[in-house]
């Protein structure tokens, strides 16, 4: 037998309609699951979590969890933001200050 199950269940999976250490007869079975699952929570949930499945010892799938930096930074900009939005630095993607062209283009 082969189990997929989740390393922490969060609140959005506490709430869902799925459960946790499903058994499957076949490892192709349990490897699908896991991988189906971690790619729908990832849709469906709040957002404030990745999920990715992985092998684990013996006959085991789990699904990890970890904080998503994009959403609890409040980057909206599709980057890890480390630096943070709001940095001004030269070199940042954030980077959002004009210079003295006034054209707003980022020129020097």
């Amino acid at each position: 037998m082969y189990t997929v199950q989740m390393e922490n269940e969060c609140a959005c999976f506490i709430k869902s309609e799925y459960t946790n250490n499903n058994t499957f007869t076949t490892q192709s079975e349990a490897y699908q699951y896991a991988n189906i699952l971690a790619e729908l929570m990832n849709e469906e949930f709040c957002s404030k979590h990745t999920f990715v499945a992985e092998i684990a010892e013996g006959n085991n799938f789990v699904i990890r969890v970890a904080i998503n930096a994009t959403s609890v930074s409040g980057c909206s900009t599709g980057v890890t933001c480390d630096v943070g939005c709001n940095s001004t630095d030269d070199w940042a993607l954030e980077n959002t200050a004009t210079e003295s062209c006034g054209s707003g283009c980022g020129c020097s």
